[in-house]
């Protein structure tokens, strides 16, 4: 009798050691969840991914009252569990189309923006500084001067870059604007302070820059423009491929037999469109008049992947949604017979021949690119106000985004080796 009490006496007086924080349709804050995930793995404690368990929910392994009360503050739900009610979560898991992952440590992140730019220009640093995750923005300079290596950032993200050197294509429509021209003029003297002839060079040089990081280790991810104008800066090192009324120098005619496909992260085969006056880089994007999707809103569909042995893709489409309302961009889908045969498409549009989120491997690192521009902006334009997303926290758009933060952080991610 005596022995039991004092094994009474000893046991903790709580049976609550973990935090389950739900992501189905219950979880009325889902981007600040992965906030208080990252928050938890940034102070050292261990956050399991329950991959297809009621929207791919978290548990954190501790029961700290500073945790939670975080996630309340944020008025995201979250609760106490045990070790009972844990061992009823797995089995759940064992049984069907679901995985756990252990989430080890907080990635520590990049983002490639220039720095003029607001953080409505982009979503995913919208969607970082909402989620309260921390990360450092590099530019050119950084990435030229080696500061871009694994060992420095786990993970990378591109701002809507042309990496072609063509200032985004806007010459025909804003080339008189203020804003266009000083964006020329400092992208010029950048290019020239780092010992570059041209801005052409120079952004040239950064996309070779961030291949070498992904194929070092490096957990790289774009939007837009930065997903295919960053294969065709790769594709075309050497020779000019900006129409003359943009920089002052010709392109080179002979590009067609120039250009070098094997260099390429996602794409093959695609043909460059050298005209000044069309808003586009090549035939890897749709043509969204003929797509007809400027005034009738497309849907995407999330493919399905065995949780258990397609781990990666399962993590990067965890949602409490299945079809996800499309969004227009500068780049707004990938054409399906220009995507390498080895790439994984994570989305895409019923009944069509493109897509709009894919993921690939090179070397030790990996790449995920996601086509358009805003998930809660259709059809963002030029000067339109920033997105609140006060207004979108249960964003199914946004949270692809933030999947790929979280991604660097899992035991199941490729080894550097």
């Amino acid at each position: 009798m005596k022995t039991i009490v004092l094994l009474l006496l000893l046991a903790p007086l709580s049976l609550n050691a973990m935090i389950f924080i739900p992501m189905d349709d219950a979880q009325p804050n889902h981007l600040k969840a992965y906030g208080l995930a990252y928050l938890a793995l940034k102070k050292g404690v261990q956050v399991k991914w329950l991959l297809n368990y009621r929207g791919g929910s978290f548990i954190i392994m501790s029961d700290s009252p500073e945790l939670a009360e975080w996630g309340l503050l944020r008025n995201v739900a979250n609760k106490p569990i045990g070790e009972s009610d844990f061992a009823s979560i797995k089995a759940v898991i064992d049984k069907e189309n679901m995985n756990i992952v252990d989430l080890d440590k907080a990635p520590v992140v990049a983002v490639y923006a220039p720095p003029w730019t607001a953080p409505w220009d982009d979503a995913v640093t919208l969607v970082l500084e909402y989620a309260e995750i921390p990360y450092t923005r590099i530019w050119d300079q950084e990435v030229i001067g080696g500061l871009l290596t694994p060992e420095n950032f786990d993970w990378l993200h591109l701002h809507h870059e042309d990496f072609t050197g063509q200032y985004g294509k806007f010459w025909f429509n804003y080339s008189a604007e203020k804003w266009y021209i000083e964006q020329v003029a400092l992208f010029q003297k950048i290019a020239g302070s780092l010992g570059f002839k041209s801005v052409q060079e120079e952004k040239k040089a950064v996309a070779a820059k961030i291949r070498q990081y992904v194929i070092d280790g490096g957990f790289m991810f774009a939007m837009c423009s930065a997903t295919d104008t960053l294969d065709i800066a790769l594709a075309c090192q050497g020779f000019d491929i900006v129409p003359g009324q943009i920089d002052g120098t010709p392109f080179d005619s002979a590009w067609p037999q120039k250009i070098d496909y094997q260099s390429t992260l996602a794409f093959d085969k695609f043909q460059l469109i050298t005209e000044p006056y069309i808003y586009e880089f090549s035939d890897i994007d749709i043509d969204p008049t003929v797509e007809n999707i400027y005034a009738t809103p497309f849907y995407f569909r999330l493919n399905d992947f065995s949780a258990k042995y397609d781990v990666i893709p399962t993590m990067l489409i965890q949602d409490h949604k299945n079809m996800i309302k499309g969004f227009l961009g500068q780049t707004t889908g990938f054409q399906k017979s220009l995507i390498k045969k080895d790439i994984t498409i994570l989305a895409g549009i019923d009944g069509k021949s493109w897509v709009n989120y894919i993921h690939g491997d090179r070397g030790k690192g990996t790449f995920t690119f996601y086509a358009g521009h805003d998930p809660e902006d259709y059809a963002h334009q030029v000067g339109d106000p920033p997105t609140n997303l006060d207004l979108f926290p249960n964003s199914p758009g946004y949270r692809l985004i933030l999947n790929n933060i979280l991604f660097p952080a899992a035991k199941t991610k490729k080894k550097k080796t």
